[in-house]
């Protein structure tokens, strides 16, 4: 039976120029590829180790790129090995298979955003009304399905996210503050239930994840082994669960060791 390897990308697996964490002597830096350029700009890099790991994964599991970016964004990286049958794009609400997107998933995720949240209208004229111009440089609608802001994370007052977070609660929705980004989405709209989709149409007995945010703590608590970075949301919070490995490593080399214990775990399957 195959193994499912379903993992978020942004500071799990991929990482910009901000978010390396290289604190060794520049002599010992790992060499890197980069796997997304934007605008003529490369964006997103893995160590080439870490490249050598994801190749070997493809080969041997059944590899789930699992995220929050769009479609348009997912499409942006190019990662090494084989090209994943499956991908989970905008935090569970569009599944692609071989890179389109399955239209009745879609519709069910929509159903079920109406019957048990606020409207997205409605969030996004809070955002707008309570965000300051100040400290913000985007306001941005995701797929129909989420919002989110850029800011300037040194401007940004703490409070205002508390408040944000228990506003958001009451209307059935959660807000995750990574980087100079803040999410607002929908809690019906999860990772994990695309993953599950997933695990029933490959057959896969065995689940394993990773991520680093609060949008990835369901994700996590689906599989059957999961790994969190050093670094991000979960870690700062402390969160844990019996299954999930908290690992010491930060930035990119979080990423390559998280690849080792995905190839690891998925190799004693097989065994």
């Amino acid at each position: 039976m195959p193994v499912l390897v379903a993992s978020d990308l942004d500071r799990t697996l991929i990482y910009s120029s901000a978010a390396l964490a290289l604190t060794m002597p520049d002599a010992r830096a790992p060499r890197l590829l980069c796997v997304e350029v934007h605008e003529s700009r490369p964006l997103s890099y893995l160590t080439e180790t870490a490249a050598q790991l994801l190749s070997d994964l493809g080969d041997t599991a059944v590899f789930v790129p699992t995220t929050t970016r769009t479609r348009k964004q997912y499409q942006r990286i190019n990662l090494p090995g084989p090209q994943p049958a499956y991908a989970i794009c905008a935090n569970g609400g569009h599944l692609l298979v071989d890179g389109v997107t399955d239209q009745d998933w879609h519709a069910s995720v929509q159903a079920r955003l109406a019957d048990e949240c606020a409207p997205l209208e409605e969030i996004r004229e809070h955002l707008a009304r309570s965000a300051d111009p100040v400290w913000v440089r985007k306001h941005r609608i995701a797929e129909d399905l989420f919002a989110y802001l850029v800011v300037e994370r040194e401007l940004l007052p703490e409070d205002w996210v508390k408040e944000l977070a228990v506003w958001a609660e009451n209307r059935g929705w959660t807000v995750s503050l990574q980087g100079r980004k803040i999410y607002a989405v929908p809690k019906p709209l999860t990772k994990s239930a695309a993953v599950r989709e997933v695990a029933r149409r490959t057959g896969a007995e065995l689940t394993l994840a990773a991520g680093d945010s609060l949008l990835d703590a369901d994700l996590l608590l689906a599989a059957d082994r999961g790994w969190r970075p050093g670094h991000g949301e979960l870690a700062d919070a402390g969160w844990n669960a019996p299954q999930i490995s908290a690992l010491p490593e930060r930035g990119v080399l979080a990423g390559e060791r998280i690849l080792r214990e995905f190839l690891r775990a998925t190799r004693t399957a097989a065994s």
